[in-house]
């Protein structure tokens, strides 16, 4: 009794994984279907086992196949060979395209390898892997495991294994040699046959027949005929309103290179014997265009450099910038504009100025060019960072109206190529919050996009978003609306730059109306009027008006940002306050009908005033104020800080409720001598209860009263009801305040860093590449594609719905659609170089856009009637033509012109290079060791290509006689 040797421990490890993995026995499957090796599903499972203190890995790798009937393997079948040695000779999946190095060598359906653990460990001496080898021969004995066996020796790069599979009586052996150089005699069949011969040492004397299989690859690696398709755009077109063949608000799309860098041209010949073809040092019958059985694969270049991928992510690199606008265009720019705005003494004068006349002809010249000049007193002519052409070119095209005799009412022009709004493209702008698809914003990012990468870079962004701003001011100062924006309150559902914009229309339409409601007014009012007004006011009517004032509209006023009253009519005003000071020292509502009416809108179909019967008439209210989402944080933030106090709550009922004080009193205005009981009834109905009672005359009658929460005490309707005076709209304080507000979005514009303005306008560019990678793949409708698209829509979206998006995710989706631009500029080029679009008949057309579309999905695809089918045909002639480039030799049409055939064979170049990569399979059933022994299966297979030589046999012997 011996006490274990780590060598026995070893081998009882290996023959404890083997049991372990239910890899004892003979278990025969079915025979191998065509092509399975590819197609099936293979898998793997690992171990580690230790040699003293020798890592290595175990690993079994089989291919899933349906089990098969139980019934056969009760019966231990005895002299039935291993199913691995079987597979030797099965000739269904020669050379399977994707697969391990041993299945391609062998045929094998499963095999168990013992490597080295670590990938830098190798096992190089020769005593070491035999005692391995060893190792593996006493654990398939001990354990009667079917399954071959392979260890790997030498580094891990040169996949060198040796192994074993022993079964009843018989075992398999595996060998192989690599060599860097290849000995001559073994370049071609006859000297691997005698190789073959030698090695499996028959002693029969006519040797049974050898069967051969020989694949020969050819590799096509430059398309002379066929320069890639994509132009690079030329920059110095652009003046025409186009960046090389690129208008402002496309992007550009495909690869700079071509995104198929070689074609792989696989001839088979499966099935020869030995005897039928000569293929030796002087002569050979393998000629390619013979071969019976050709099949092509692509090899994609590593990550093509694609336009609309780089122009997106150029784009995103702004992101990452932090300088402001006046770091990049240099702060003494701006040093005089900033000292014209410093001198606030002017202020006041500049606001009673009349209102500018607008100037109907509107030129992008006169319109642009005040960043202009200034950045030209400080720099040389040159330096400014966009040239004028470019500018004028981007500034006509995201504002159209500036060309045109008069401005257009906001509406945008839309361009042909986008999506019809409805649509679903065009509503992607929800998912993404971005922009639609015709508006001003999205167009600005494609703009900023393209002055980036063509342009002038971070600088020319700067640049034109100074004269964007500019542009914008000179709009609002001019009564001029922004084209391209869609009209009504900001649309929360896009970005925030998007929604600055929409509410800076807001201002201009608002300061628009009451400009021309302004011109309206003073021309109506008789010049005495105004004196008329200050008369009523006498000295006591004004101090009281001041005390009221202190007391009741301070309260309702204090809460304000701004103090000011913004009244537009003087004269108007004060004999209005005159009027309304009266009527309340004398108090009631009788006095109060003695007011003249303003401000009515129509007459309410059936109410009338409860107290004198008068027609109810619905005033002209003002409109509530449009927020942006960043104010209506700011409001709630502001509301949720009043907290739950008494106070916090009657100051907060009180900010909300400033619009019901100005409807208020705009009702009083259009009704005089009316009642809180009539306004309810326009302003709420709820609010008032009917009931029919019967009066004392015994008559049913309609009595109405204000709800429960109306009769309140100090209820706040109450109180505003109050506080209200008989103003119209259009005298009232401005519920919002178009000047404030629209200084308040002109500043927040000038503000913005590229930086910021990349982050709120990526949306957008990304919104845009999506569609037009839509675009471009509905021309190539390339199934695997649209899901693509579907799950980046998807993706986007969740991404983008954030305010501030993760850098790491928005690369992924940019990453994404640069996978889906270079896929379709592979099925592009492949389509170019089988020209497809040149098919006459319609059959051959469809053949061959199949066949382009599986070389884009399959590993490898089978050439149907292989040189003579259609698709064979144009391969031949790609590789005819790349020879002749390659010899400069005349091209195959000028070979046709020349005369006698002894010029052409001088001129004639052979159609095909030589192979760069020649694969052998020989096999035979003979018997070994023995001319009695059992016949069994002999293999070797043999690849050769220009660095690398390499012989993998399988010698099988029997070991009973």
């Amino acid at each position: 009794f011996t006490t274990a040797s780590e060598w026995e421990r070893f081998i009882s490890k290996i023959e404890e994984v083997l049991n372990d993995w239910k890899l004892i026995g003979n278990c025969l499957g079915k025979p191998l279907e065509k092509g399975i090796f590819t197609s099936g599903t293979w898998e793997e499972k690992s171990d580690e086992i230790s040699f003293a203190d020798f890592k290595f890995s175990i690993t079994h790798h089989y291919l899933v196949q349906d089990s098969t009937d139980k019934e056969g393997k009760d019966e231990v079948l005895e002299d039935v060979i291993p199913q691995s040695m079987q597979d030797l000779l099965c000739m269904n999946n020669d050379f399977p395209p994707r697969a391990h190095c041993l299945v391609r060598w062998y045929g094998l359906r499963e095999f168990v390898v013992i490597a080295p653990a670590a990938n830098h460990d190798a096992v190089l001496s020769e005593s070491k892997c035999n005692l391995l080898l060893s190792s593996v021969s006493i654990a398939l004995g001990n354990t009667g495991c079917q399954v071959p066996l392979f260890v790997q020796i030498h580094h891990k790069w040169r996949r060198m294994y040796v192994g074993e599979c022993q079964g009843h009586g018989v075992r398999t052996d595996f060998e192989m040699v690599h060599l860097r150089k290849v000995p001559n005699q073994y370049t071609h069949l006859s000297g691997l046959l005698d190789i073959f011969k030698s090695k499996i040492g028959c002693p029969l004397t006519p040797l049974p027949p050898v069967s051969i299989a020989i694949r020969f690859t050819y590799v096509l690696q430059d398309w002379q005929q066929y320069f890639w398709p994509q132009q690079p755009p030329d920059i110095d077109a652009l003046v025409g309103g186009e960046v090389g063949g690129l208008e402002f608000g496309k992007l550009p799309f495909g690869a700079c290179e071509d995104p198929i860098s070689e074609l792989h041209l696989a001839t088979t010949w499966p099935h020869l014997t030995e005897g039928i073809i000569v293929d030796n040092d002087v002569y050979s019958d393998l000629d390619p265009i013979q071969a019976p059985h050709w099949s092509v694969r692509v090899r994609k270049a590593e990550n093509p450099q694609c336009l609309l991928g780089d122009f997106v992510t150029e784009f995103f690199k702004i992101c990452r910038r932090k300088e402001s606008t006046d770091e990049i265009l240099g702060r003494s720019t701006f040093e005089e504009e900033g000292r014209e705005i410093a001198d606030i003494t002017h202020a006041l004068s500049k606001l009673t100025e009349p209102a500018p006349v607008p100037i109907h002809k509107l030129s992008v010249s006169n319109m642009v060019h005040t960043a202009k000049k200034k950045i030209r007193k400080h720099r040389g002519v040159e330096e400014s960072p966009l040239n004028n052409d470019v500018l004028n070119t981007i500034l006509l095209f995201l504002f159209p109206d500036a060309a045109s005799e008069k401005p257009l009412d906001g509406s945008s022009s839309t361009d042909n190529n986008n999506p019809i709004s409805g649509s679903e493209d065009y509503n992607l702008y929800n998912q993404f919050k971005s922009a639609p698809s015709d508006s001003l914003t999205y167009k600005l990012a494609l703009c900023l996009c393209m002055i980036n990468f063509y342009h002038g870079g971070l600088k020319g962004v700067a640049h034109l978003w100074q004269e964007f701003v500019l542009e914008m001011r000179f709009r609002w100062e001019n009564n001029f609306l922004i084209p391209g924006l869609a009209s009504g309150p900001p649309d929360l559902r896009c970005c925030l730059l998007h929604q600055k914009l929409q509410m800076l229309n807001c201002c201009i339409e608002r300061k628009k109306a009451r400009d021309e409601g302004r011109k309206t007014n003073t021309s109506d009012m008789h010049p005495g009027d105004a004196g008329k007004a200050g008369d009523q006011l006498g000295p006591d009517n004004l101090k009281d008006m001041d005390k009221e004032k202190g007391e009741v509209g301070k309260s309702w006023d204090s809460w304000s940002d701004s103090e000011e009253e913004f009244f537009e009519c003087l004269s108007d005003t004060e004999e209005l306050k005159g009027n309304g000071q009266e009527s309340a020292k004398k108090g009631g509502p009788k006095e109060m009908t003695s007011l003249k009416p303003e401000g009515r809108l129509y007459q309410h179909g059936k109410l009338t005033l409860l107290h004198n019967g008068e027609p109810l008439y619905i005033p002209v209210t003002q409109e509530p104020a449009p927020m942006t989402e960043d104010l209506l944080e700011e409001q709630s933030e502001v509301l949720a800080k009043l907290g739950t106090s008494a106070e916090g709550a009657h100051l907060r009922a009180r900010m909300q409720s400033a619009c019901l004080l100005s409807d208020m009193e705009s009702f009083k205005a259009a009704n005089p001598g009316c009642f809180l009981e009539d306004f309810v009834r326009w302003y709420s109905p709820r609010d008032y209860i009917e009931e029919e009672v019967i009066d004392e005359k015994g008559n049913m009658v309609l009595k109405g009263e204000l709800s429960a929460r109306m009769k309140i005490p100090s209820n706040m309707w109450v109180e505003a009801w109050e506080t209200a005076k008989p103003i119209p709209a259009r005298r009232q304080r401005r519920l919002f305040d178009d000047t404030r507000e629209a200084e308040k979005v002109l500043h927040y514009l000038a503000v913005q860093k590229p930086a910021d303005l990349a982050r709120h306008l990526l949306p957008c560019v990304i919104h845009a590449a999506v569609l037009k990678v839509k675009e471009e793949e509905n021309l190539e409708n390339i199934s695997s594609v649209k899901k693509i698209i579907k799950q980046i829509i998807t993706h986007s979206s969740k991404v983008l719905h954030f305010p501030n998006p993760e850098d790491k995710k928005l690369e992924e989706i940019i990453h994404q659609i640069t996978n889906v631009e270079a896929i379709i500029a592979r099925a592009r080029s492949l389509k170019a170089k089988f020209g497809t679009e040149k098919c006459e008949q319609e059959e051959e057309k469809e053949d061959l856009e199949r066949f382009v579309s599986c070389l884009l999905e399959q590993p490898e695809v089978l050439v149907v009637g292989a040189g003579r089918g259609h698709a064979g045909k144009i391969i031949h002639k790609l590789f005819v033509n790349a020879q002749r480039a390659a010899a400069m030799a005349p091209p195959e049409e000028e070979l046709k012109r020349m005369g006698s055939p002894e010029e052409r064979r001088q001129n004639s170049v052979s159609d095909f290079p030589p192979p760069a990569g020649r694969e052998l399979i020989l096999r035979t059933t003979v018997p070994r060791p023995a001319p009695y022994s059992r016949a069994l299966p002999q293999r070797m297979y043999s690849v050769l290509t220009k660095e690398d030589f390499r012989l993998a046999g399988a010698f099988s012997s029997d070991t009973s006689f």
